[in-house]
C-alpha cells in the first residue's frame, strides 16, 4: 500500500511540475525564435528570415539544425534582401513583397552556373528557361521551358531566367503558392544570390552564403523557411 501510495505521489508531482522540468519537454529548449516555432513538424533543417518590421527590405538570416526536441544555431545571423517593399501574409502578384510565413523548398534548384555541389536535383539554365508570372496560364507559378527566341504561349512580365546571369548564378525555389496554386497569389518566389539591393519579391543572401545554404539543404531532412516579423514569426 505505501508503495502504491508513493508512486501516485510522484505521479502527482510530475503531473504539477512546471513544463520545463521534464525531460524532452519544448520548453526545455533554449528560448530561441526557432524553439518557439509549433508548426516544423518532422523538419530538421530550419531556415528563418525575421524582418524588423513588414515594411524592412532587409531581415535576419540564420540556419538551424535540430537535435533531438531543440532547435541549435548552426550559422548566421547573416543580412539577407527581401522585397522593394518588404513582407507580407497577403502576397499578390506584382506587389514586390516577399511573402510571410512557413514554406518548404522546391524538388530542383536551378542556376545559369554548373551544379555547385547541391543535394537536389539541379537544372542548368539555359535560354529559353521561364518561371511563368501570368496568373491567366495553365503553367502559372511553374518552371516551362519554351525554345529559345521563341514567343512563349503565356504574358511575358519579365525576361526569361537566362538574362539575369548575376540573381539566377544558383537559386532555390522556396515552394510558396505551390499546393494548390492559386493565380494571382504571387509566383517566382526564390532564395537567390544578391544584387546589391532588394528583389521584386524573392529572398537574396550574397552569393557565398547563398552557396553555404544551398549545399547544406538536404531533401531527407524536410527542411523549412520561416519568413515574417517577429510578431508574425512567434504564431507559426
Amino acid at each position: 500500500m505505501r508503495r502504491a501510495i508513493a508512486g501516485a505521489a510522484v505521479l502527482a508531482a510530475l503531473a504539477a511540475a512546471p513544463a520545463q522540468a521534464r525531460p524532452g519537454a519544448a520548453a526545455a529548449c533554449p528560448p530561441t525564435i526557432a524553439n518557439r516555432l509549433a508548426m516544423t513538424g518532422s523538419a530538421t533543417q530550419l531556415v528563418t528570415v525575421l524582418a524588423p518590421r513588414r515594411t524592412s527590405t532587409q531581415a535576419r538570416l540564420e540556419l538551424w539544425r535540430k537535435v533531438g526536441d531543440c532547435w541549435g544555431r548552426l550559422r548566421g545571423p547573416w543580412t539577407a534582401w527581401v522585397g522593394q517593399r518588404g513582407v507580407s501574409p497577403a502576397k499578390r502578384e506584382g506587389d514586390r513583397r516577399t511573402p510571410s510565413g512557413v514554406f518548404g523548398f522546391g524538388r530542383v534548384m536551378y542556376g545559369v552556373a554548373p551544379n555547385p555541389g547541391v543535394r537536389y536535383r539541379y537544372h542548368r539554365i539555359v535560354c529559353g528557361d521561364w518561371w511563368v508570372e501570368d496568373p491567366r496560364s495553365p503553367s502559372y507559378n511553374q518552371f516551362r521551358h519554351v525554345p529559345c527566341g521563341v514567343q512563349p504561349p503565356f504574358r511575358i512580365v519579365s525576361e526569361d531566367m537566362s538574362r539575369s546571369p548575376t540573381a539566377y548564378r544558383h537559386l532555390a525555389v522556396i515552394d510558396y503558392n505551390t499546393r494548390p496554386v492559386v493565380p494571382g497569389r504571387g509566383s517566382g518566389i526564390f532564395l537567390h544570390a544578391s544584387t546589391g539591393r532588394p528583389t521584386i519579391g524573392c529572398l537574396s543572401l550574397p552569393l557565398p552564403q547563398l552557396l553555404e545554404v544551398l549545399r547544406w539543404l538536404r531533401p531527407a531532412s524536410s527542411p523549412l523557411i520561416v519568413i515574417g516579423t517577429r510578431a508574425e514569426i512567434r504564431r507559426y
